[in-house]
C-alpha cells in the first residue's frame, strides 16, 4: 500500500471517528421506542424514505449524511440496532470496511449496551457489506454480500 494512499484510509477513519463521537457524546442517544409513521408507498421516491424510525434515529441518520464529508450519500436507522448507509462513488471497495468500523464506533455512542448492525450499500443500493457488533464481546464480525 502506498504511502499516500494509507494516509487518505487513516485520515477518513479518525475524520469519521472524530466526528461520530464528538457529536454523539453531545447528542440524544438512539431510544427502542418506536413511533408510529405512514407506510411508504410505491409512488414515494428513494429520496422521500425516512432517515429513521424514531425521532432519535432519524437525527442521527441525518447527522451520519452531513458529517459524511461525501462519502456517505444516504443513512437510516431501523429501531435502535441497525444503521444502513449508502456509500458515495468516492469511497474504494478497500476503505468501506474502515468506514463501517467507524459507523459503528459512532454508533455505539448513541446506542450503547446493544448488539448492532451496519449495513454498508453501494452507490446502486446493492448491499457490499454488513458490520456486526457483539456487545458482550466487544467485537465486530464483517460479511459480504453474496
Amino acid at each position: 500500500m502506498s504511502l499516500p494512499h494509507y494516509f487518505r484510509k487513516a485520515l477518513i477513519a479518525l475524520t469519521l471517528v472524530l466526528s461520530l463521537t464528538l457529536t454523539a457524546c453531545g447528542g440524544t442517544a438512539v431510544t427502542a421506542k418506536t413511533v408510529d409513521r405512514p407506510a411508504v408507498s410505491s409512488t414515494q421516491s428513494y429520496g422521500q424514505i425516512e432517515r429513521g424510525t424514531t425521532k432519535q434515529g432519524q437525527n442521527f441518520g441525518e447527522w451520519v449524511v452531513q458529517t459524511g464529508h461525501g462519502l456517505v450519500q444516504d443513512a437510516y436507522v431501523r429501531g435502535s440496532d441497525k444503521l444502513g448507509v449508502v456509500i458515495s462513488p468516492q469511497v474504494r471497495p478497500t476503505e468501506v470496511r474502515t468506514l463501517a468500523k467507524s459507523l459503528v464506533q459512532g454508533f455505539r455512542k448513541n446506542a450503547p449496551d446493544r448488539d448492532l448492525t451496519v449495513l454498508m450499500y453501494a452507490p446502486d443500493k446493492q448491499l457490499v457489506l454488513t458490520a456486526k457488533y457483539d456487545n458482550s464481546t466487544k467485537q465486530i464480525q464483517y460479511g459480504t454480500s453474496s
